[in-house]
């Protein structure tokens, strides 16, 4: 059974760098927007492990007209539990604790060989591909929220 919960900044910074950038120093896992005012942070637990996390911020993005936007960031799954609908679950909560705020759409840079993961979540592909130099070529995503309310 999962259990979805707001964890800190801090508390992803492991798998950010294990699963998303193992060439890289846990330095070079925190974000900037980690501790904006608004941000938050998910994790899913497995049996009481974190086996997936996923950090939200209010950014909007240049190309979408909705606003307020909130930006996904180091979305992550542990290699070994992801046949347990953790990302997924994950994303779901967020976007409705999102809705239910008033947020117009959620958005992030999707690794390129990931955007069909998003796309069966409902998310869009918005302009060209683009290289992040170290990491690889990206793709923005959004997708539109309806409030709840």
């Amino acid at each position: 059974m999962l259990e979805v919960k707001t964890i800190p900044a801090e508390d992803t910074y492991d798998i950010r760098r294990r699963i998303l950038r193992p060439h890289q120093s846990i330095e070079q896992c925190k974000f900037e927007q980690d501790h904006a005012e608004g941000a938050f942070h998910l994790g899913a637990f497995y049996e009481g492990t974190l086996i997936s996390i996923a950090s939200f911020s209010p950014q909007n993005q240049p190309l979408l007209t909705e606003s307020p936007s909130y930006r996904l960031r180091g979305m992550a799954t542990l290699e070994e539990y992801r046949d347990q609908k953790a990302g997924s679950t994950l994303i779901k909560y967020a976007e409705q604790n999102l809705a239910d705020r008033g947020v117009q759409a959620v958005w992030c840079n999707a690794r390129h060989h990931v955007k069909g993961y998003y796309a069966k979540l409902g998310w869009e592909e918005l302009g060209e591909p683009f290289d992040i130099p170290g990491i690889g070529t990206h793709i923005a995503m959004y997708k539109t929220l309806g409030t709840s309310r």
